[in-house]
């Protein structure tokens, strides 16, 4: 009797269940259902258009410190599927990816629809069955089976569910998991920017820095990376970071605490002071708004020395002591306040999900419900920016994928 797989959602880790499982199992029925209108929507905007694939990580242990939660459960199920497994899943369907200065991978095309297209492609190949418009808002075990209820009040039945939703902002879209009789831990923002209302910096908007640290004050968070001013505040790489690690911790402090940014990681504030006459020396004369030693922008420069009090117009030979120790601090420990966050761009991620002790990480079934598996972000597992999502989309979406082609073989 043939077998039914019903995957519930239509993004990365959906979409690489359903075509993994009817290619490696060809008598199994598979049904792909999305509660929107759009498929793949993530994929599609990610990486500005682009899709940022993967990481261009192939060291395991190097790959997991990526991932702020799920760390010990992605050292098992990345040796099933990783980074190599997935250049080559893509290259045999004829998507090439490079690897930027980065790290981060991309369709040669530069273009998300690339990976959408293939996705489709092999949606059809395999005959998966893609339904729109179409959410779950029970599942219930009948002796064999599961029942789906469905949005339009109809009841579908499947020998086999992955659940790859994506993650859930608020903690009351869980319930119809926790019905099933599995906990979630509660899902946080993650990968957001910070706020600075009413801060000087953001008329510096769209000033970035190569290479900044990040603190936040009285945690033990720190990150270090590309710096983005915005017009409210500050974004990139070594906030969005910092943001992933402290995803709990910020929540915690609602949003509202103090960061120290070092503008020139190459200096801490006392090796910048100690260097100091040296610096003065060499550009003596020159006035010092336009000898910048450090390489910053040049609006970034003339901001701190208007918030250092420094006059335009003053030589480095003649700079007063309290500017040149206002000026130190503001270049190595510049202090801001953070009040709200906001969403980066439409990738938003959340911590959270259902707690990983519940999952089989080399089959990703439930170890509370047989026959039931999950996939991609609906678990409590989640990366920081750079590829490293998608990754355990396409991991768990596949290893998925394997378990339900190989129990479905054996009990057909």
């Amino acid at each position: 009797m043939q077998k039914t797989l019903v995957v519930i959602g239509g993004g990365a880790a959906g979409f690489f269940c359903a075509v993994n499982a009817a290619r490696m199992n060809p008598l199994l029925k598979v049904l792909l259902l999305e509660k929107s209108n759009k498929l793949l929507s993530k994929v599609k905007v990610s990486g500005g258009g682009r899709c940022n694939t993967t990481h261009a990580c192939f060291d395991i242990p190097e790959l997991v410190k990526k991932y702020p939660r799920g760390q010990n459960f992605l050292k098992k199920s990345f040796h099933q599927f990783y980074t190599q497994d997935t250049i080559q899943w893509f290259e045999e369907r004829g998507v090439q990816l490079k690897t930027e200065e980065d790290g981060r991978m991309f369709p040669v095309t530069d273009s998300s629809q690339t990976i959408i297209d293939c996705l489709l492609k092999e949606v059809d190949r395999y005959k998966v069955d893609v339904q729109l418009q179409m959410g779950v808002t029970s599942i219930q075990k009948k002796q064999s089976q599961f029942e789906l209820l469905l949005t339009n009040e109809k009841v579908l039945l499947a020998d086999f569910v992955c659940v790859a939703t994506g993650g859930f902002p608020k903690a009351n879209m869980f319930d119809w998991l926790i019905s099933t009789g599995h906990t979630v831990a509660t899902p946080v923002p993650s990968l957001f920017t910070f706020n600075m209302p009413g801060n000087s910096i953001t008329s510096l908007m769209g000033v970035s820095v190569e290479r900044a640290i990040v603190k936040v004050a009285g945690t033990k968070l720190h990150e270090e990376g590309p710096l983005l001013i915005t017009h409210w505040g500050m974004s990139g790489p070594a906030i969005l970071r910092t943001s992933a690690w402290g995803a709990r911790e910020l929540a915690d402090k609602n949003y509202h605490f103090t960061i120290l940014v070092n503008w020139i990681p190459d200096y801490t504030e006392q090796m910048l002071r100690d260097e100091w006459q040296e610096i003065r020396e060499r550009s003596g004369a020159q006035k010092i708004s336009s000898k910048n030693p450090f390489g910053l922008p040049n609006r970034l420069w003339l901001h701190f020395l208007q918030e250092s009090e420094i006059n335009t117009e003053c030589r480095w030979a003649d700079l007063p002591s309290k500017q040149q120790n206002r000026l130190i601090k503001n270049l190595t420990a510049n202090e801001f306040t953070v009040k709200g966050k906001t969403t980066f761009k439409d990738e938003f991620v959340t911590a959270g999900g259902i707690m990983l002790n519940e999952i089989d990480p080399q089959t990703m079934q439930s170890r509370k419900l047989p026959g039931l598996f999950f996939a991609g972000e609906v678990m409590d597992v989640d990366g920081i920016t750079g590829g490293f999502n998608f990754q355990h989309a396409w991991t768990s979406g596949y290893i998925a994928a394997k378990a339900i082609a190989e129990i479905a073989s054996t009990s057909i």
